[in-house]
C-alpha cells in the first residue's frame, strides 16, 4: 500500500509525541525544548495541541497561514493551532457535532491569546456577507471590551485573566456565525481595592487616566495622576509593552463595534471613575455620648464628586457609611459603624459596585451577540479561564481558581484516559491498563456537600454565633485531618505538627499541579461577599442610569431578609452547569504551557516545564495514545463516510455495517495491525492510515464529481441541441413565412407602380386637353375685351384725357401717405421719455410733417409719463431737478448723489424718543434731520450734530444729549459756500449784524452734501418774505469765526487717514481740506 507522507516525518525534533521514540520524561522536555529553540511553539499529542509561550510575536498567524490550513487534514501540515481550529470547525460544519475547545495552563502560559488565534482564525474561514461579517466582527471585538475591565497585570503575567470566560459561538447550518453568548466566572474582585506588590489594579483604570481626553476627565472629575487615587498601585502603574492611551482608543471603538450607545459609554465611565473617587473617601473616629465610636468622612470632596457623578445624596451615602441597619422579622435596629467597619462598607461597595458593572457589561455584549433567528444552531464553545496558580499569599481567590482547574483536569481526565481506556474494554479491543493519576479524591475533598471544604465554609458562615477565620481552620482541621491531600499543622495528624513550612494559620493541598499553601485570613469574609444593605438602598436611590439595574436589593419594596447565597456556592454551582456543558461537546484540547518564570523570550527552564508536564498528565497522555487507538468510528458512520472506495460498497450496502467496513478495508488493502474490529466501532490505529482514507476518499470525490460533471454537461448539450433544433424549426417556418410575404408585396408593389403610372397617364392627358379648351375660351374672352375696350376708348377719349393726370397724382400721394403713416405705426419707439430714437425719414417732402410728428409724440409721451406720479414724487424730481441745476458740472460730488433719494429724515427724529424734546422745539415740520460735522476751526477735527431744517430756521442739536447748540432763522442766513471737490464740507454764511451771527459762521461737513443745500435754496426760494439763498461753488472761500475771517482752501492729495478727507489747521487765517484724487 502505498501511503502519502506526511508533513510530520521532515520537522525539527518530532511534532507528534506519540511518534517519540524513546519515550521517557527526560526525552520527552527534551523535544519541547529543541523545537522551542527553533520558534516551533506547537507540538501535538494525538489530537491534543501542546503550546509553549515565545514570550515574542511569531509570523505564524497571517492570512497567508489561515489559507494554508484551511481545509486540510489535521496531520498534514506540520503542528498548528490553526489545524485544531480547522478540524473542530470541520467537524461542527460537515458533521453536526457541538465542539468545544478547552485551554488550560498555569497563569501566563498564553491561554487568553490561545483562545484569541482559535476565534480569528474560524472567523476568518468561516462564510462570508455583510451580516455575517457585522457577526463575525462583534463576536471578536468583544475580547478587548472584556480584557479591558476583567485583566490585569500580576507577577507572572502582564495580561492576566482575573475571570473565567466560556463563549459559545452559535452556526448556521451552512457553518456560518449567527450570534454567540459568553459566560463568565468569578471576576477576582478583591483586586479592586488591595493589589499585591508588583502587580495593577484592572487596566481599565489605567487606561482611562492614560487615554481619555482633558474634557472627558474633566466630566468625570478625574485627574491623569495615578498617584492621586488609593486604589492604584504605583510600583506598577506603567507596563512594558502596554500602550493604555491606545488601549483605551481600542476599547472605545470595540464598544461601538459592539453596539454600546454613546449614553452606555459615557455611564459606564461614570462608574468606573465613581470606583476610584470611592477609594479616596477615609474616615476618621468620633467619640459619642454612649462611649461608642463613629466614623466620619475626613474630607468630603471626593464623596461630592462621587455623589455627583451617581446622583445621590450626599448625606445619604454618608450616613450609609456611618450607620448599618439590621432587620430581623418585624424588627430594625441601627447601630453605629467604626472607623475599622466604615473602611470595609467603602471596598466591599467597592468591590460591588466594580463586579456588578462587570457582569452587566456581559449581559450588555450578550444582548448585542445573541442570534437574532430561533433556528437550531450548531454551537462551539471556546473556554478561556484562569490557569492554576500559586502565590507566596493565597486566599480565597486561588482557592476558588484552583478547584476550577481540578475540575477542568478531571474533564480531562475522563474524557482522555479513563474513558478511552474503558472504551477498549467496552469494545472488546485487547489492551493493557495504564495507571495515571486521577484527580477525583481533590475534587471531592473540595466540593463535597457533607465534608467539603466549600460546604464547611458555608456551614461556618451561616452559622449562629461568633465565626471567624480560626474557627472554619479548626473545623477543618477537625473533620479533614486523615485527608491524604490535605495538610494542617493544628490539625491531628502528627506528621504535620513540626512542619515550620507550615504556619499555623493555614492549610495545604496536594492538587494536582502540586501542593499549595492557603492562608486561612480572609476565607469567611470572602466567601460572606456581605454587602451592608443600607448600602444597597443608597446606591438604589442613585439617578444614575445603571444603579437600579445593578442593585435591585436596594428597592425598599423588595426587602428580602433571606440571606444570600455565598460565593463559594454560587461558583460551585458555575462550575457544575459549566461541566456539564462541555461534557455535551466534542472536546479539542490545548494544553499551554509557561517556559520560564521571567516571561522573557528564548528562555527554557527543564524544572518548570517538567513540573507542568508532570501535573497536565502529559506523559500519561502520550502512553495512552501510543498504546491506543489514534481515532475510532461507529461501523455506520464509517461505512457512511468511505463507502465509495469500494465497488462493493457503493452506492448502497444491503448486509451489516461491520461487515461492510470489513469488505471496504479488505478492497482497501490496508494492513490488518492498522485497525482493530470492536463491537460497535472502528479502530484505527495510526494517524497515517486515517490520512490514506480521507487521501482516497478526496481523489473519489472528485471523481464522482467528474462523472457527475460529465453527465449534467450530455444532458446539457442534448437539451441545448434540441433546443436549438426546435428552434431551428421555428426559425424557418417563420423565414419562409417573411420570405413569402416579401415577395407577395413585392408583386403588389410593382401592380400599384404600374397602376399609377397608367392613370397617371389618362390624367395628364385629359389635363391637356382641359387647358387646351380653356385657353381657347379665355383668348376668345380676351379678344372680345380688347375690342370693346377699344370702343370705349374711342368713345370716351376726349373726357379722360382732361382730368386723368390730376387724379393720378392725388391717387399716388395718398397711397405714399397711407404707406408712411402704416410703417411709422410699426416702427415707434418706446414710451420712456429718455428714448430719442426716432424713425428714419422715407421721403424728402415729408420733412416737416415728420419732425412735427416726432415733437408731438414726445410731448404726449411726457404727459403720460407725467401723470403717473404722486405728490411726493413730484417733490421728489423737482428736489433732483433743482440740484441737477446747481451742482451739474459745477461739483463733484454731484454724480454720486444722482441715483440717492433724498429721504429728508435720517434720524428718525419723530420715532426716537431721545430726540422727541427736540422735536418739540421744531416749530414747522422737518424738512430735512441728518447728523452732520460741525468742523473745530481750532484744529480742523469734526463734532457730531444733528442737523434740522424747518421752513423757517435749521437748528444744531447735540447727538448724543439732543440739547440745541444752535438755532438760526432762514432769514439770517446769506449764502453758501461749497467746493468743486469730492467732498461734503459747506459753510453757512450769515447777515452781518444778525443775532444768530454773533458766534460767527458754521463749517459743516455731511455725505448728504447735495439734498442739504438743495433744500435751504429751494426752502429759501419758496417764501416771499425773504430773498433767496445764494449758492457759492468755489475751492477757496472765507468764513467768518467770531471777530476772525478764516479762509477754507481745498487741494487734491491723499490724506494720512486713507482714503477719507482729512481737514487740518494750517495757521491762525487757513484750514487746509485735503481731498483724494478722483
Amino acid at each position: 500500500m502505498e501511503v502519502k507522507t506526511s508533513l510530520l516525518d521532515n520537522m525539527i525534533g518530532v511534532g507528534d509525541m506519540v511518534l517519540l521514540e524513546p519515550l521517557s520524561e527526560d526525552t520527552f522536555i527534551e523535544n519541547l525544548k529543541k523545537r522551542f529553540d527553533h520558534n516551533e511553539i506547537y507540538t501535538y499529542i494525538g489530537s491534543v495541541v501542546i503550546s509553549m509561550n515565545p514570550y515574542k510575536s511569531l509570523p505564524i498567524y497571517t492570512a497567508e497561514k489561515v489559507e494554508e490550513y484551511r481545509n486540510r487534514n489535521f496531520y498534514e501540515l506540520s503542528p498548528h493551532i490553526y489545524a485544531l481550529a480547522d478540524e473542530a470547525y470541520r467537524s461542527l460544519r460537515d458533521q453536526d457535532k457541538d465542539q468545544c475547545i478547552l485551554i488550560t495552563g498555569e497563569s501566563g502560559a498564553g491561554k487568553t491569546e490561545a483562545s484569541k488565534f482559535v476565534m480569528s482564525y474560524v472567523a476568518a474561514v468561516c462564510g462570508k456577507g455583510q451580516e455575517v461579517n457585522k457577526v463575525k466582527e462583534q463576536l471578536l471585538q468583544s475580547n478587548p471590551v472584556l480584557e479591558a475591565f476583567g485583566n490585569a497585570k500580576t507577577v507572572r503575567n502582564d495580561n492576566s485573566s482575573r475571570f473565567g470566560k466560556y463563549m459559545d459561538i452559535e452556526f448556521d447550518f451552512k457553518g456560518d456565525p449567527i450570534g454567540g453568548v459568553i459566560s463568565n466566572y468569578l471576576l477576582e474582585k478583591s483586586r479592586v481595592v488591595k493589589q499585591t506588590r508588583g502587580e495593577r489594579n484592572f487596566h481599565v483604570f489605567y487606561q482611562l487616566l492614560s487615554g481619555a481626553s482633558d474634557d472627558l476627565l474633566k466630566k468625570l472629575k478625574l485627574d491623569r495622576d495615578f498617584s492621586k487615587y488609593n486604589y492604584l498601585s504605583l510600583d506598577s502603574a506603567t507596563v512594558n509593552g502596554l500602550d493604555d492611551a491606545a488601549s483605551f482608543r481600542t476599547v472605545r471603538n470595540a464598544m461601538q463595534i459592539v453596539g454600546f450607545m454613546e449614553d452606555e459609554v459615557q455611564s459606564i465611565l461614570e462608574l468606573v471613575a465613581a470606583v476610584l473617587k470611592l477609594g479616596n473617601i477615609e474616615f476618621k473616629p468620633e467619640s459619642r455620648v454612649n462611649g461608642f465610636d463613629e466614623s466620619r468622612v475626613k474630607d468630603k470632596n471626593d464623596l461630592k464628586e462621587m455623589c455627583e457623578l451617581l446622583g445621590i445624596e450626599q448625606s445619604v451615602l454618608e450616613r450609609a457609611f456611618s450607620f448599618r441597619t439590621v432587620e430581623a422579622k418585624m424588627e430594625k435596629v441601627s447601630t453605629t459603624l467604626n472607623v475599622a467597619q466604615a473602611y470595609y462598607a467603602r471596598d466591599a461597595l467597592a468591590k460591588n459596585l466594580y463586579s456588578r458593572l462587570f457582569s452587566w457589561l456581559v449581559n450588555r455584549i450578550n444582548e448585542s451577540i445573541k442570534a437574532q433567528s430561533k433556528k437550531p444552531k450548531k454551537v462551539m464553545g471556546v473556554l478561556d479561564i484562569y490557569g492554576f496558580e500559586i502565590f507566596e499569599d493565597n486566599s480565597f481567590e486561588q482557592f476558588i481558581i484552583n478547584y476550577c482547574n481540578e475540575k477542568l483536569q478531571q474533564i480531562f481526565i475522563e474524557l482522555t484516559l479513563r474513558e478511552e481506556q474503558e472504551e477498549y474494554v467496552r469494545e472488546g479491543i485487547e489492551w493493557t491498563n495504564i495507571e495515571y493519576f486521577n484527580n477525583a479524591i481533590i475534587c471531592d475533598l473540595i466540593e463535597n456537600n457533607k465534608n467539603g471544604i466549600l460546604a464547611m465554609l458555608d456551614e461556618e458562615c451561616l452559622r449562629p454565633g461568633t465565626v471567624t477565620d480560626e474557627t472554619f481552620l479548626d473545623k477543618l482541621n477537625t473533620v479533614c485531618a486523615e485527608h491524604q491531600h490535605f495538610e494542617s499543622r493544628r490539625s491531628k495528624n502528627s506528621k504535620f505538627l513540626t512542619d515550620h513550612s507550615l504556619p499555623h494559620n493555614c492549610f495545604r493541598i496536594q492538587h494536582y499541579a502540586g501542593k499549595v499553601l492557603y492562608q486561612a485570613e480572609g476565607f469567611v469574609d470572602k466567601n460572606n461577599d456581605l454587602l451592608y444593605r443600607d448600602l444597597s438602598q443608597a446606591m438604589y436611590k442613585a439617578n444614575h442610569s445603571l444603579m437600579k439595574l445593578l442593585f435591585p436589593e436596594g428597592n425598599p419594596a423588595k426587602v428580602n431578609l433571606k440571606r444570600p447565597p455565598t460565593a463559594g456556592f454560587q461558583f460551585k454551582a458555575s462550575v457544575g452547569t459549566l461541566m456539564k456543558n462541555l461534557l455535551t461537546k466534542n472536546p479539542n484540547y490545548i494544553r499551554c504551557i509557561k517556559p520560564n518564570d521571567k516571561k522573557a523570550a528564548h528562555i527554557f527552564t527543564d524544572s518548570l516545564v517538567c513540573h507542568q508536564v508532570r501535573y497536565l498528565g502529559l506523559m500519561e497522555n502520550v502512553r495512552v495514545r501510543r498504546a491506543g487507538y489514534a481515532f475510532r468510528q461507529a461501523y455506520e458512520s464509517c461505512l457512511e463516510r468511505y463507502k465509495m472506495l469500494c465497488k462493493q460498497t457503493w452506492p448502497h450496502w444491503r448486509g451489516p455495517a461491520r461487515e461492510g467496513v470489513q469488505v471496504l478495508l479488505t478492497g482497501l488493502q490496508v494492513h490488518a495491525e492498522e485497525f482493530a474490529y470492536g463491537r460497535s466501532k472502528i479502530f484505527i490505529r495510526n494517524p497515517r492510515t486515517l490520512f490514506f482514507l480521507e487521501e482516497k476518499r478526496r481523489q473519489c470525490l472528485e471523481d464522482l464529481a467528474a462523472l457527475i460533471q460529465k453527465i449534467y454537461r450530455g444532458w446539457k448539450c442534448r437539451t441545448h441541441f434540441l433546443l436549438m433544433k426546435k428552434s431551428q424549426v421555428v426559425v424557418s417556418a417563420w423565414y419562409r413565412r417573411f420570405a413569402q410575404q416579401k415577395k407577395y408585396q413585392n408583386i403588389r408593389c410593382s401592380a400599384l407602380v404600374v397602376q399609377s403610372f397608367i392613370r397617371g397617364w389618362k390624367a395628364r392627358k385629359l389635363l391637356r386637353e382641359l387647358k387646351h379648351k380653356k385657353q381657347c375660351e379665355q383668348a376668345v374672352t380676351t379678344i372680345s375685351a380688347f375690342w370693346h375696350g377699344t370702343q370705349v376708348r374711342r368713345e370716351y377719349r376726349k373726357f379722360f384725357r382732361a382730368n386723368a393726370g390730376k387724379k393720378i397724382y392725388d391717387f399716388t400721394i395718398q397711397r405714399i401717405m397711407q404707406k408712411y403713416f402704416l410703417g411709422l405705426k410699426k416702427t415707434m419707439p418706446s414710451m420712456s421719455p429718455i428714448d430719442k430714437s426716432w424713425p428714419a425719414r422715407p421721403y424728402g417732402f415729408l420733412d416737416g410733417t415728420h419732425k412735427e410728428l416726432r415733437r408731438v409724440f414726445h410731448l404726449w409721451r411726457c404727459k403720460k409719463y407725467h401723470s403717473q406720479f404722486t405728490e411726493e414724487k413730484k417733490a421728489t424730481y423737482e428736489e433732483k431737478l433743482a440740484a441737477s441745476e446747481l451742482f451739474k458740472d459745477k461739483k463733484a460730488l454731484y454724480p454720486s448723489s444722482v441715483g440717492q433719494p433724498f429721504k429728508g429724515d435720517y434720524v428718525e427724529i419723530t420715532k426716537n424718543p431721545k430726540y422727541q424734546k427736540l422735536n418739540s422745539l421744531a416749530e414747522d415740520k422737518v424738512l430735512l434731520a441728518d447728523v452732520v460735522s460741525k468742523i473745530n476751526r481750532a484744529n480742523g477735527k469734526g463734532a457730531p450734530r444733528i442737523f434740522l431744517l424747518t421752513k423757517k430756521s435749521l437748528v444744531l442739536a447735540d447727538q448724543k444729549t439732543g440739547q440745541v447748540k444752535a438755532s438760526v432763522p432762514l432769514l439770517d442766513l446769506s449764502s453758501v459756500s461749497v467746493s468743486t471737490q469730492n467732498d461734503g464740507f459747506f459753510a453757512l454764511k450769515l447777515k452781518e449784524g444778525a443775532v444768530s451771527a454773533a458766534k460767527g459762521d458754521f463749517l459743516l461737513s455731511s455725505d448728504r452734501l447735495i439734498e442739504i443745500i438743495t433744500k435751504l435754496h429751494r426752502t429759501g426760494a419758496a417764501s416771499a418774505d425773504r430773498n433767496q439763498i445764494k449758492i457759492d461753488i468755489s475751492d477757496e472761500f472765507l468764513v467768518q469765526f467770531k471777530q476772525d475771517k478764516v479762509c477754507v482752501k481745498f487741494i487734491q492729495g491723499t490724506p494720512k487717514n486713507g482714503n477719507g478727507v482729512a481737514c487740518k489747521r494750517k495757521n491762525n487765517r487757513l484750514l487746509e481740506v485735503s481731498v483724494p484724487s478722483p
